[in-house]
């Protein structure tokens, strides 16, 4: 299986993904660029390609995130095309690099109408794939719940994807955490879960994998390491025994703790998984 954690790409992207090697990865997940902005980043192809031609090398698959501002229902027209033009940039760089695609949060508003804002981010994801040729996919991600009760349900992930005039380029990115806050799961009905929802996993594409600081149904964004949330080590297995799941990369976002690192936890997955293979 494809496990890592997100690396920083301060030194480029060939030594994020040299980074993730020596960590025992064979994924990770890096921002493209800045991540708290929209602006368009002129990368360097070659260190682009290197990463790419890395990552082939050692069988590594690699995930890139949109920067945090970039949402999916903009408040006003000329937000609207900082997000495209970024979220497209975003694209072109995840293309350089072999990345599977970008992940992008689903998309949230309080200014308008729940119905209203679904069209919108339907608009704006017609609008950024319709120049969209690449191999890269845009990745949307289930919400925590934090504020909103837009994008905490697997049926509107999938009806956003049906929607889109080019679907083939939209994915998903299953956020644990994100899914046990919102109360989409409990920690045991993953079979269920799956079972009711076979076309979301047809088009899954990555899992961030952490544990949850707040117990089920919190609606709190805050991710936990893996043995120290509420999620215990059976419930976490579950996901990972998933024989379905063998070729999508589980990445860790759980945050850094004395007591386990991410390359502490990237063992710890490998040894989860050679326990239950045998």
């Amino acid at each position: 299986m494809f496990f890592g954690s997100h690396v920083s790409i301060r030194s480029g992207y060939l030594h994020a993904a040299e980074t993730a090697y020596k960590l025992g990865a064979t994924a990770f997940q890096y921002f493209p660029k800045n991540p708290r902005s929209l602006k368009i980043k002129k990368w360097q192809e070659v260190d682009a390609q290197n990463c790419a031609s890395f990552c082939q090398k050692h069988q590594i698959k690699s995930v890139a995130h949109s920067p945090y501002p970039s949402k999916l229902i903009p408040e006003s027209k000329e937000m609207e095309t900082y997000v495209m033009e970024s979220l497209y940039n975003d694209l072109q760089i995840a293309e350089s690099c072999g990345s599977i695609g970008v992940v992008v949060h689903f998309g949230t508003t309080k200014k308008n109408d729940i119905l209203e804002g679904y069209r919108k981010m339907i608009e704006m994801l017609d609008c950024i794939l319709e120049k969209w040729d690449g191999e890269a996919k845009l990745l949307i991600e289930n919400n925590a719940g934090t504020g909103t009760d837009m994008g905490i349900t697997i049926e509107e992930m999938i009806q956003i994807r049906s929607l889109v005039d080019k679907k083939e380029k939209i994915g998903f990115c299953l956020d644990t955490c994100h899914a046990f806050a919102s109360g989409l799961w409990d920690g045991d009905n993953w079979k269920t879960l799956k079972d009711k929802n076979l076309s979301y996993f047809h088009h899954l594409d990555v899992i961030h994998f952490n544990n949850s600081k707040y117990p089920y149904r919190s609606r709190k964004d805050r991710h936990a390491n893996l043995m120290s949330g509420h999620l215990n080590e059976t419930q976490m297995q579950q996901i990972l025994n998933d024989s379905d799941l063998e070729q999508i990369p589980f990445i860790l976002e759980t945050p850094k703790d004395n007591s386990m690192s991410h390359q502490d936890e990237i063992t710890l997955l490998k040894e989860w998984r050679t326990h239950y293979r045998t």
